[in-house]
C-alpha cells in the first residue's frame, strides 16, 4: 500500500500532466538528435504488443470463465490435451463464432447490409457459400427493417443474427430495439419472447471515422430493461461472448470495437466455447486504485499503467516517484448491460479509489451510472471522488478524433490525481 505521508509529500510538488501532453506528443529538444531512435513498435505497449492478449495455446485454453460446449460434453481429458487453437484476429473470431452457430443451429440465420459479400469488415466472409444464401443474405439499407425483421424471426423461434453495418447507424432501429425487442417478454407476461435475437455492430473510434463512423452508443441503451449489451476486447473474448450472446434467452446488442478487428490477435480455441455474460474480468490485480473500462480503451489503460511505472523522460518530473509502485487493478467490464456490480464493488471496497474510462461522451454515459452506484454503495470506503476519463460532449471530430478519444496521457493524469487526492 502507498504511505499516506508519501502521498502528502508528493501532492504539493505534483503538476498537472495534461498541460504537458504536447511535450510527450511532439516537442523536440536540441539534444534529442543524439538519442537512439525508438524501436518500430515504440517503447510503450500497444494493441499489437499487449501483454493482455493470450498469444500462446496454453494461455488461450486457460482463459478465465471459459466453458466448453462440445457435443461430447467437453470431457475433462480434453480440457487441454485434446484441444487446439488457431491464430485469429477479432473479425476472424467473430466469423468463427457465427460459423459454429450456423452449423449447430438449423434455425440460425445471418443477415444485414452486404453480409452475403463478406461485410464491410469481412466478418461474414464465406458464410453465404458455406451455409447457403437462404441462411446468410443481404437486406435493404434499412436499419429499422433489419431490427424489425430480426424481432419477427426470433418471435417465431428462429435464431436471428443481424448486423448493423456501423453502430452509428443503429439509431433508426432504436424504436424497434427499445420499444419492441426489450419489452417483448414483459408485455406477454413471459408467454413468448425474442431471446433468439442478436444484433452485431462495429463500434468506437478508428482515428479517422468522424461524426458518422466513430460513435460509441452503448450508453443510449442503459435504460432499456430487457436488452443486454456486450463489448469484447479481443479475439477470444469476441468468440466466446458472441456465442453466449447468440444462445442467451434475451435479445443482445453485441458491439465490436472496429479498430481491434485486425490489430488484436490471439491464439483462439477452435472448439465451441462460451464466456459468461454479465461478468467483468479482472485482468491486472491491484490494491491502490480500480481502473474500470471496456473495449479499445483497455489497451490505452495498459499503456497508462506502463507510463505510471516507468514514465517517459518528458513526463518523469510530473509523476511522483512514490506513485510509481502503485498497484492498479485493471478490470474489463465486458457486459455493459447488465453491468457486474458485484465485481466492481468488491474491487472498490479494497482499493478505495475508482477511475472509469470509456470512449463515449461524458454526460449521461455508462460511467455516470457506474459512478452513481459506487458512490451510493461504497461512500464510506472511498478515499477520493470517482473520476471519469471519457470522450468529450461534442460530435466525434473528423480532424481531431485522436484528441477525442481518452488516450493514455489523459488516463495517467486521472490516475495520478486520484492517488494524490
Amino acid at each position: 500500500m502507498i504511505s499516506p505521508h508519501s502521498l502528502a509529500a508528493t501532492h504539493a510538488a505534483k503538476r498537472r500532466i495534461s498541460a504537458h501532453t504536447r511535450v510527450l506528443c511532439g516537442a523536440r529538444r536540441a539534444e534529442s538528435t543524439k538519442a537512439e531512435p525508438p524501436p518500430a513498435g515504440g517503447h510503450l505497449p500497444g494493441i499489437a504488443t499487449s501483454k493482455l492478449l493470450r498469444t500462446t495455446r496454453d494461455a488461450a485454453l486457460r482463459t478465465p470463465g471459459i466453458s466448453w460446449k462440445d457435443d461430447d460434453g467437453g470431457a475433462p481429458t480434453r480440457e487441454f490435451g485434446g484441444r487446439e487453437t488457431r491464430k485469429m484476429n477479432v473479425y476472424q473470431a467473430v466469423r468463427d463464432a457465427m460459423s459454429i452457430a450456423l452449423m449447430k443451429d438449423e434455425t440460425a440465420v445471418v443477415f444485414g447490409e452486404d453480409v452475403a459479400f463478406g461485410g464491410v469488415f469481412r466478418c461474414t466472409m464465406g458464410l453465404a457459400e458455406e451455409f447457403g444464401r437462404e441462411r446468410v443474405f443481404n437486406t435493404p439499407l434499412s436499419e429499422q427493417g433489419i431490427a424489425g425483421f430480426g424481432i419477427g424471426l426470433a418471435a417465431m423461434g428462429h435464431t436471428a443474427i443481424a448486423e448493423i453495418q456501423f453502430a452509428d447507424y443503429i439509431f433508426p432501429a432504436f424504436d424497434q430495439l427499445v420499444n419492441e425487442a426489450a419489452k417483448y417478454r414483459y408485455r406477454s407476461g413471459g408467454q413468448f419472447n425474442v431471446g433468439g435475437l442478436t444484433v452485431r455492430t462495429p463500434t468506437m473510434s478508428v482515428g479517422h471515422g468522424g461524426l458518422y463512423h466513430s460513435q460509441s452508443p452503448e450508453g443510449f441503451f442503459m435504460g432499456a430493461a430487457g436488452l443486454k449489451v456486450v463489448i469484447p476486447r479481443s479475439p477470444i473474448q469476441a468468440k466466446g461472448l458472441l456465442l453466449s450472446s447468440i444462445r442467451d434467452p434475451n435479445p443482445v446488442i453485441f458491439m465490436e470495437p472496429k479498430i481491434l478487428y485486425r490489430s488484436a490477435i490471439e491464439q483462439v480455441p477452435i472448439d465451441d466455447f462460451e464466456l459468461p455474460l454479465g461478468r467483468a474480468e479482472t485482468m491486472v490485480p491491484g490494491s491502490d486504485l480500480t481502473l474500470l473500462t471496456w473495449g479499445t480503451p483497455v489497451y490505452h489503460c495498459e499503456t497508462a499503467l506502463s507510463m505510471l511505472a516507468n514514465p517517459p523522460a518528458q513526463l518523469a518530473p510530473h509523476v511522483p516517484s512514490a506513485l510509481r509502485t502503485a498497484k492498479i487493478e485493471l478490470i474489463d467490464l465486458r457486459t455493459i448491460l447488465p453491468w457486474d456490480v458485484e465485481t466492481v464493488m468488491e474491487s472498490v471496497h479494497r482499493t478505495g479509489r475508482l477511475v472509469i474510462v470509456h470512449e463515449a461522451s461524458r454526460t449521461a454515459g455508462v460511467g455516470a451510472e457506474i459512478a452513481a452506484e459506487v458512490q451510493k454503495k461504497a461512500f464510506l470506503k472511498l478515499n477520493a471522488p470517482v473520476r471519469r476519463v471519457t470522450g468529450w460532449d461534442t460530435p466525434v471530430g473528423l480532424q481531431y478524433e485522436k484528441f477525442y478519444m481518452p488516450d493514455a496521457v489523459r488516463i495517467l493524469d486521472s490516475i495520478v490525481e486520484t492517488l494524490t487526492y
